[in-house]
């Protein structure tokens, strides 16, 4: 046997924890004084994104380079440390990063040069962006979605009509990309995503969610009434989808689908923000057992109270290895065969929302007071088990996969 090449490591790269160190400090002295405040508020967090810009977190530059790290951790890292300071606050800074993917991942080279920096804006000038995929009607079931796109080729426009909801950033983002039907009969196959640039006339936002949790990001419905734009801004271009369609036509299989390709990207991402805040019920957790005292004794001292602990550390460790070995697979185009990208966002989103209540159980009545933060994790927890996938329907991926037969 041969023992060529390097030895296994699960050592961070040298870049990697220099990134770390920096988005941990931002989260402790920016992110966490200001968490409270913001979720009472339940409003977008702009000074904070503001701060975060101006050192470089909320950059293109800094999404980019971490997603284009070579061994794939540079955005799990930096993302679990940035939720761990705050979920709400957190989504608020990379909520951009979910329209940014799906324009980067299949827009066309001048699509993705011309429109994701828009995005982001600049440090005097931050700008948002918001993915619209998701309908009344139409949450997990994607191919449901019934806001159409017609095509008119007289002026060569695309034609956009329908509502969207539960889009982050939805309405005040700078740049909207919206996915819509343009065959219907086709269900997910038929579709396509689209660019809305700014300002532009027919889109508004709708109704304003009130959240359980992670309240400081901005979630809201975005209605599109007769909403023109010009041909090329069908994302990876109008020609590429005509030759989808037609292999679709023609009974072959499809590259890819609008909204799901993106989910695929970003599903261990979701996995680090919910292990993001595992941790920090973990950490919180385990300080205040280590100075509470009940019965003449630190709590921590009664088994009860460590073996909690004990269950608490393993769920989180576990999860954070799934989530780095799913981040490690995208980045060096290794096929989920066995949809590791569902398992580490099924992991983490669960093990969040454990942690978090045992964290609360641990703290008492104390947990259960907005006066303690574990109360506002365990909120900002649920969200991870729902979005961009459901937990049901992360199992119902694994389960096809590893069967190759049609669960439903």
């Amino acid at each position: 046997m041969s023992n060529e090449g390097a030895p296994f490591s699960l050592d961070l790269s040298e870049d990697v924890r220099e990134v770390q160190q920096w988005v941990h400090e931002f989260a402790k002295d920016v992110i966490r004084p200001a968490a409270e405040e913001w979720d009472e508020r339940e409003e977008t967090p702009w000074p904070i994104i503001q701060e975060a810009a101006k050192i470089g977190i909320y950059s293109l530059d800094f999404f980019a380079t971490q997603w284009l790290e070579p061994t794939g951790l540079g955005v799990p890292v930096a993302f679990e440390e940035l939720f761990w300071g705050d979920a709400g606050i957190g989504l608020a800074i990379v909520g951009t990063g979910l329209a940014a993917a799906s324009v980067a991942a299949t827009g066309t080279p001048d699509q993705v040069t011309e429109w994701v920096p828009q995005m982001f804006g600049t440090a005097d000038d931050v700008k948002l962006g918001a993915f619209c995929a998701s309908e009344p009607d139409a949450g997990s079931d994607v191919g449901s979605i019934r806001a159409r796109a017609v095509y008119d080729e007289a002026k060569d426009e695309w034609v956009l009509n329908g509502t969207k909801t539960w889009a982050t950033n939805g309405g005040i983002a700078h740049i909207h990309v919206v996915v819509a039907s343009v065959y219907p009969e086709l269900g997910s196959r038929g579709q396509a995503s689209f660019i809305i640039p700014p300002n532009t006339p027919g889109l508004k936002q709708g109704q304003k969610f009130k959240k359980h949790g992670i309240r400081a990001s901005h979630t809201a419905e975005v209605i599109l009434d007769n909403v023109r734009i010009p041909s090329h801004l069908i994302v990876g271009g109008k020609e590429k989808f005509d030759e989808r369609i037609a292999r679709v036509r023609e009974g072959k299989r499809a590259k890819g689908q609008a909204a799901m390709k993106t989910f695929e990207t970003t599903r261990p991402t979701v996995g680090a923000m919910a292990l993001g805040v595992a941790r920090a019920g973990y950490d919180y957790a385990l300080q205040y057992a280590q100075e509470r005292e009940q019965f003449g004794r630190k709590i921590g001292d009664f088994q009860a109270i460590a073996f909690k602990l004990a269950d608490m550390k393993v769920q989180v460790d576990a999860a954070r290895l799934m989530v780095h070995r799913a981040a490690w697979m995208a980045r060096n185009s290794k096929d989920f065969n066995a949809a590791e990208g569902s398992q580490a966002k099924l992991i983490a989103s669960e093990t969040a929302v454990r942690v978090t209540e045992e964290a609360i159980q641990i703290l008492g009545g104390n947990g259960y007071t907005r006066e303690y933060p574990v109360e506002r994790m365990h909120r900002d927890s649920k969200i991870f088990t729902i979005f961009e996938g459901t937990s049901e329907i992360q199992r119902l991926v694994i389960g096809r996969t590893i069967t190759g037969l049609p669960i439903r």
